[in-house]
């Protein structure tokens, strides 16, 4: 797919863009405004990545992953029905990436059975504490919740990062790896509770901080993706 350099009347301001539905940008995207790509990208890069995380246990891998889920986006957007649903389907080609990233490993999974049966340093975490050592130890405490995460069976890991790290909600979850809601509250319950018994309740404040993909991950993404498309200025 090629950008055209024009733009459809019936489009809001490219000024207004960032408050636009997932709808809309791949609109936008598909009449030639690479802003809303860009602007796509940086709304999903940590919920992907932390995604690609969750199946790949591994931070560079899973950057890569990110960035070749968003190139297949790209090649497919014009098949994007909406005007709904885009965070599952671009969540099915994410998984499909990382399934297959599996496989070549040797690992026989397929997608069906993920969704329905049953390393890089990272930077340290934004905090408001500025004491060296308080900072330290919450760093500290962050890779332990990650490793423990790593820990949990391959059908729970993804649930419990999108449910409990990424913030979504039942409904959303399910959507995002096409599975029912009763499976996502099944899978979330089993997988705290197998954390709870490995790190006890102090995990409770770190999960919103683990495999976090921000700042300069984001932007590094996004750039090196827009130059794979030749998108960039």
């Amino acid at each position: 797919m090629h950008f055209h350099n024009t733009q459809r009347a019936d489009l809001p301001p490219k000024n207004d863009i960032v408050a636009l539905p997932d709808s809309v940008l791949t609109a936008r995207t598909l009449q030639g405004d690479p802003a809303a790509f860009e602007l796509i990208m940086r709304r999903y890069n940590q919920r992907l990545y932390r995604l690609m995380r969750s199946i790949l246990r591994n931070n560079a891998e899973a950057e890569d992953a990110v960035q070749e889920t968003y190139l297949r986006v790209y090649e497919k957007l014009a098949d994007f029905t909406g005007p709904d649903g885009f965070a599952s389907w671009i969540g099915k080609i994410a998984i499909n990436e990382a399934l297959g990233r599996l496989r070549k490993r040797g690992r026989v999974i397929a997608m069906d059975t993920y969704v329905t049966a049953g390393d890089r340093h990272i930077d340290a975490i934004d905090t408001q504490m500025p004491d060296p050592e308080r900072l330290a130890a919450s760093s500290e405490l962050r890779h332990m919740m990650e490793r423990a995460i790593d820990t949990l069976p391959d059908d729970f890991r993804a649930v419990f990062v999108l449910r409990a790290v990424e913030g979504l909600n039942v409904v959303e979850t399910a959507d995002f790896l096409s599975i029912r809601p009763e499976t996502v509250k099944t899978r979330f319950h089993r997988a705290r509770r197998l954390l709870q018994d490995d790190l006890g309740a102090k995990f409770e404040t770190l999960m919103p901080t683990a495999f976090s993909f921000g700042g300069v991950h984001c932007d590094r993404n996004t750039v090196a993706v827009l130059k794979r498309l030749a998108l960039a200025p």
